[in-house]
């Protein structure tokens, strides 16, 4: 059985709130869990005591079991010196789409047209 750590929302319409729970890979995000871990409410300051609330015995314990962490709980787990942090990298992040890159190419044309008369 594939283990995970990851969040299962709450609350209502458009006011998030988080159980970090344990649970099958194959179950839904919202579905049956085998242990609430603690909870993260975003609407909190960043920072907050009562932003994400973890009870860290239980989370060494299915880390020890093989349970992997999604991102985002990875980076709970980082911020509470639990995992070494993961340098990440995305050099595309920045590149803008074809429709933009399109419509920079025209607008360079067009800045350039006037320059050369």
């Amino acid at each position: 059985m594939s283990m995970k750590i990851r969040l299962a929302r709450g609350g209502s319409k458009k006011r998030p709130h988080y159980a970090i729970v344990a649970s099958d890979s194959r179950m839904p995000r919202d579905g049956r869990f085998l242990e609430k871990l603690g909870t993260y409410n975003p609407l909190l300051a960043k920072d907050s005591e009562e932003r994400i609330k973890m009870d860290v015995e239980r989370v060494k314990h299915w880390l020890s079991q093989g349970a992997q962490p999604t991102d985002r709980v990875a980076r709970f787990l980082e911020a509470a010196g639990l995992m070494a942090k993961t340098v990440r990298n995305n050099p595309k992040a920045a590149v803008p789409g074809k429709r933009m890159a399109e419509l920079a190419k025209k607008k360079a044309a067009r800045a350039e047209a006037p320059a050369e008369e």
